[in-house]
């Protein structure tokens, strides 16, 4: 039986990044971690109640906040909380998440300010996973 492995739907081509776009990642990749695992999509985002398309979020000082000022931190959590509930239901061991996202970034997410500029961090659901013994993983480390 194949191990089982959450992984950012917009890594698998669906549309839910905040512009409505997606990040498929190559057929290769894919191929790959199909062939090792059963891939269970998780968009936190969505998860938590917000739209797709969106404004864009970024993480500071704990909070989520979209680039016109609204907190969107409970959306956050709430997906978070979500994505955890799917690990923990089929056995994941693994995240593969989409890197540098306010939910989904392990290691490094946007600063905050909306320029671009990364900074050191985990997304609100990389952290949550990761407090939960789940390995997460960025889509270039495939």
């Amino acid at each position: 039986m194949k191990k089982k492995a959450l992984i950012s739907a917009c890594l698998l081509g669906v549309d839910c990044r905040y512009d409505g776009g997606n990040n498929r990642m190559s057929d290769e990749k894919l191929e790959k971690l199909k062939a090792e695992y059963e891939l269970i999509p998780v968009c936190p985002e969505a998860y938590g109640g917000l739209t797709t398309p969106r404004t864009p979020s970024e993480r500071l000082d704990g909070m989520v906040l979209s680039k016109l000022g609204a907190d969107v931190t409970a959306e956050f959590q709430k997906g978070a909380q979500a994505a955890l509930y799917l690990a923990k239901l089929f056995g994941a061991e693994l995240a593969i998440l989409k890197e540098n996202s306010p939910s989904c970034g392990s290691g490094t997410i946007y600063d905050g300010t909306f320029s671009g500029t990364l900074t050191p961090g985990d997304g609100v659901t990389a952290e949550l996973l990761k407090k939960h013994g789940i390995a997460v993983i960025g889509e270039s480390k495939i």
